[in-house]
Order: structure tokens, then C-alpha cells, then sequence
């Protein structure tokens, strides 16, 4: 990557932190964001997403910032999570927070796609029909989806999934891959009014259906979306299976993602 390129990437990562971050909005009726000194956080219900979204911390008042929001969730009795960047300071700040009792789930790739470049012609594979989610019936067959490609339940998505189509769906996109009547994929995007910014989520594929080109026809359903409705970015966090994928459609690599998660 040349000059010219990183001076690109490093504008476009400073974009997506001041907008996506630090100006976070929240992501769900019954949710709000805070900002408290240097940390902006999320708090909402225990079914809904808890955690700080950005954080400026020094070497000096890491610890104590840490403490305060271990303090604040605890209070509400909500497990939470701290999503830390590569290029968040201090430099040792998964460090602190293992330390102050987090536990780090796996790390992510953060990408970001133009959605004028990409290529968006990709179709689903014979015998599959993508099926716009918008109300319980796809909600399930979403959910149910999700289960099968991740092993984990997914109560969690139609807690969320249900109340923000009914209170907020211009926010949202969700579309489930369709085996005749059987969902064997599903993914979901999240609309951002007021910035250039449209989110890529939950894209997951039912194991024995894998290496058809659904996960890449999913990509492109969802990206003709967000330009049709002006959106000017898709933003990924991507596991190292997807990665591959996302590059060869476009995206390119801004930074890494890492969950910190902590229980009272």
C-alpha cells in the first residue's frame, strides 16, 4: 500500500471513529448512549447490547475510567462489553482490563468497502431464494438460520430484531437464504441516518451450504440496498473466515476489533 493509500485508510478510520463512535447513536428503541469524560458508552436492557463503543484514555486515568464502568454496569446488574480498537490507547489497555477482570473473545478485522467499487452482481446459488425479513415469521426463520451456522441460541436476535422492525425499520435490513423452505443462511444490515455508514452483520451459513457463493450473494443483496438508500460505506467485522472473501470483493483493512467482556 503506497502513500497515498495509507494517508486514505488513516482518513477513513479517523471518519468512521468520530461518526460510528465517539458520535454513536443507539442501535434499538429503549437504548440510550452516554458519554461520561472520555468514554462513550451504550446502555439499554439485559437482552440489548451493553458497552462502551469509544474511549481517549491516558496511561494515568485508564484504570479509574475502567473501575467507573465496571462500577456503572454492575449497578444495573448488566454483563457488558468494552470493544477496543488496534489503535485505542493506552497501547495496554486489553492488558488493564484482563486485569480489572475481563475476559477477551476472539479478535476481528475491522473492513470498510466503498459501495460504488464493489462489485455487485453476485446472485445466490441455484435452489436458493433470499427472502427480505420483516416481520416474526422471518425473524425466526432468521434466527433459526443463526442457530444452525454458529451453534449458539439466538433468543438474543429476536428480542432485538422484533422491536426495531416495528419501531425503526428504515434502520434496518434483514434477509434469510432460503434451501425450498428450509433457511440454511441469514445476515442483517444496519442503517446509520446521518452518516455515509451502513453495518454488515450476523452473515452466517449453515455448514453442509458453505462454499456455494451465498455468503457473497448476501454481501451484494445487502449492498445494492445501502446504495440505493445513499449509502456511501459498508463496514464488516470479520472473523478470519470472511476476510478472504470481503478482500477479494473490495474491502479493504482498516484496523482490528476486540471484544472485552465482563460479568458481574
Amino acid at each position: 500500500m503506497n502513500r497515498t493509500d495509507d494517508a486514505e485508510r488513516e482518513a477513513l478510520l479517523a471518519l468512521y471513529d468520530r461518526l460510528m463512535r465517539e458520535g454513536a447513536r443507539p442501535d434499538g428503541p429503549g437504548t440510550r448512549v452516554e458519554r461520561v469524560g472520555n468514554v462513550v458508552r451504550q446502555a439499554a436492557s439485559a437482552q440489548e447490547w451493553n458497552g462502551i463503543v469509544w474511549s481517549a484514555l491516558d496511561a494515568e486515568g485508564a484504570d479509574a475510567a475502567i473501575a467507573e464502568q465496571i462500577a456503572h454496569f454492575t449497578g444495573l446488574g448488566h454483563t457488558f462489553e468494552w470493544k477496543i480498537y488496534g489503535h485505542d490507547l493506552p497501547v495496554d489497555l486489553g492488558a488493564r482490563l484482563q486485569a480489572a477482570g475481563f475476559t477477551p473473545e476472539p479478535t476481528e478485522t475491522l473492513l470498510i468497502a466503498e459501495v460504488a467499487k464493489l462489485s455487485l452482481d453476485a446472485e445466490p446459488p441455484a435452489g436458493i431464494r433470499l427472502l427480505p425479513v420483516t416481520d416474526a415469521v422471518g425473524v425466526d426463520l432468521m434466527a433459526d438460520a443463526h442457530e444452525q451456522a454458529f451453534g449458539v441460541d439466538s433468543d438474543w436476535l429476536r428480542h432485538r430484531m422484533l422491536p426495531r422492525l416495528a419501531a425503526d425499520p428504515d434502520t434496518l435490513v434483514g434477509v434469510v437464504a432460503l434451501a425450498g423452505d428450509v433457511p440454511v443462511s441469514s445476515a442483517r444490515m444496519e442503517l446509520h441516518p446521518g452518516t455515509p455508514f451502513a453495518g454488515l452483520w450476523g452473515g452466517g451459513t449453515v455448514e453442509s451450504w458453505r462454499g456455494r457463493g451465498i455468503y457473497r450473494a448476501l454481501i451484494a443483496h445487502r449492498a445494492r440496498i445501502a446504495a440505493d438508500r445513499g449509502y456511501r460505506y459498508l463496514q464488516v467485522d470479520a472473523t478470519d473466515d470472511s476476510r478472504p472473501i470481503l478482500e477479494r470483493l473490495g474491502f479493504t483493512v482498516l484496523t482490528t476489533t476486540t471484544p472485552y467482556v465482563y460479568v458481574p
